[in-house]
């Protein structure tokens, strides 16, 4: 079975075609965008490299009812619609098509309900993630999924990619906590998906078939999501190391050691040197790669974990290993986890990696990132959720280099091939999008891919929801 072929656009010009959006949706406050320079920032994500044009328009919905007038306008006249929450995603699955209308559900940032008792809150897809735990802290609840872009990422965007975080060793991805969506279809349906309840098991799972699947099988406009009651102060463990490997070994030592971290980061210097150059925290002058791990479990059993990870990272070459329960300090040193990403573009393009591997092949791979660097000349920074495997090497290139950015491409391609080599998938967290997905055609057999492509028909079958995208 082939893939349902991109739509192409009728003959219609593309003013007439934003005249119906207009007449559709109404104007009000700039809900249809048309102007060039206006629609740019609406036309791609974060990820570099990956290609994209300007839309013929972008809309900016207020209600699933603007999004279902949406899709049934463009289901008549064929026109592709590129679902998009912040625009923080790093691997181009929001990059617009050239007659394309790019779907900014930004505006759809209500928190409608939090439900203390049943530890639920029904959002719309633009609440930002941190606003979210924000607003459930107040009634003594937690939202666990915490993406390092929690601050600027929007829920929807986070379902659509499946995202994990810092947290996510321990306490799972978004897809663990997604109780219910309300769906808008393919053919211009708005239909529920999943259960409020903690229990339901009839028909087919495809409200989780829906995480995940990045805007291709229909545009989510409310997430239900469980919660779970606040948890207590943090342990933090940093060490500071020599090299990547022996950082990986830590990793390696602390699981074999029993513990469950709450949170398991790897920054290198590369990442602590750029952090340090913007925000000045030191960081750099004192290590090579910092590992920084947390337990929350409480009381004396928290004392006794963080002890047996102090003592596997002095087992593993840790140069100085540190304990402490102090929030303020830990909350700097994971800081800079989170700045580091932004720090490093400031020098110049980033191709940003995902990949996961089993946490026994931690260390290897992280062996053959930096061989990999060397081998093409290219520097590649590492920040890793080491705790799970899911290591992020980033390509750092000049601006305006060619045969660097060339070399940086050919690398990005081997540290995919890496990671299959080691039993690990292209994509932990960011999602396929454009930039993976010659290497998921790598990862799944011919059989699979047939299947993916008989849902994707299935659920849209007139192929305008963000086509091209996350499958192959």
């Amino acid at each position: 079975m082939t893939s349902p072929a991109a739509p192409q656009p009728h003959d219609s010009p593309a003013p007439e075609f934003a005249e119906r959006l207009h007449t559709a949706l109404g104007d009000a406050a700039g809900t249809v965008l048309t102007d060039p320079a206006a629609m740019e920032r609406y036309a791609h994500d974060d990820a570099e490299w990956a290609a994209y044009a300007l839309p013929l328009a972008v809309v900016r919905a207020r209600s699933t009812d603007d999004v279902r007038r949406l899709v049934e306008l463009c289901v008549a006249d064929r026109v592709p619609i590129v679902p998009r929450g912040s625009g923080t995603g790093l691997s181009g699955g929001a990059n617009a098509l050239a007659g394309s209308v790019v779907l900014s559900l930004e505006r759809m940032d209500r928190v409608l309900e939090i439900d203390p008792q049943e530890k639920l809150a029904v959002v719309q897809p633009g609440v930002v993630n941190d606003d979210l735990r924000a607003a459930v802290a107040e009634h003594g609840l937690w939202y666990p999924t915490d993406p390092a872009s929690a601050p600027w990422s929007s829920i929807g965007g986070n379902v659509a990619t499946n995202a994990g975080g810092l947290c996510c060793v321990k306490y799972g991805v978004t897809g663990d906590y997604v109780r219910e969506l309300e769906v808008v279809t393919g053919t211009a349906e708005v239909v529920r998906l999943g259960r409020r309840t903690a229990k339901g098991v009839g028909g087919y799972d495809l409200k989780s078939l829906l995480v995940g699947s990045e805007g291709t099988l229909g545009i989510v406009t409310e997430v239900t999501v469980r919660l779970r009651p606040s948890r207590p102060e943090e342990r933090t463990v940093a060490g500071y190391f020599d090299s990547v490997t022996d950082a990986g070994e830590a990793v390696a030592a602390t699981l074999a050691a029993g513990v469950v971290p709450s949170a398991m980061e790897l920054v290198d210097r590369s990442c602590l040197e750029a952090v340090d150059a913007w925000k000045h925290m030191g960081l750099s002058l004192e290590a090579d790669v910092v590992l920084l791990g947390r337990t929350d479990t409480p009381g004396a059993d928290g004392a006794e974990e963080a002890e047996r990870m102090r003592q596997a990272y002095e087992k593993s070459g840790a140069s100085f290993v540190a304990v402490s329960s102090d929030a303020q300090e830990s909350e700097a040193l994971f800081a800079a986890r989170r700045l580091a990403y932004p720090a490093l573009e400031r020098l110049g393009p980033v191709l940003t990696e995902d990949v996961c591997v089993p946490v026994g092949a931690v260390p290897e791979m992280l062996g053959r990132i930096q061989a990999t660097a060397a081998a093409y000349d290219v520097r590649i920074a590492n920040i890793a959720h080491a705790g799970d495997g899911n290591l992020h090497p980033l390509i750092i290139t000049e601006p305006g280099n060619d045969a660097q950015r060339e070399r940086a491409q050919e690398a990005f391609e081997v540290i995919l091939a890496d990671a299959l080599a080691l039993g690990g998938t292209v994509t932990g967290e960011h999602g396929v999008g454009l930039l993976k997905r010659p290497g998921l055609g790598r990862e799944l057999s011919a059989p699979v891919v047939a299947m993916q492509r008989a849902v994707k028909a299935a659920l849209d079958p007139h192929g305008i929801l963000n086509p091209g995208k996350a499958i192959v």
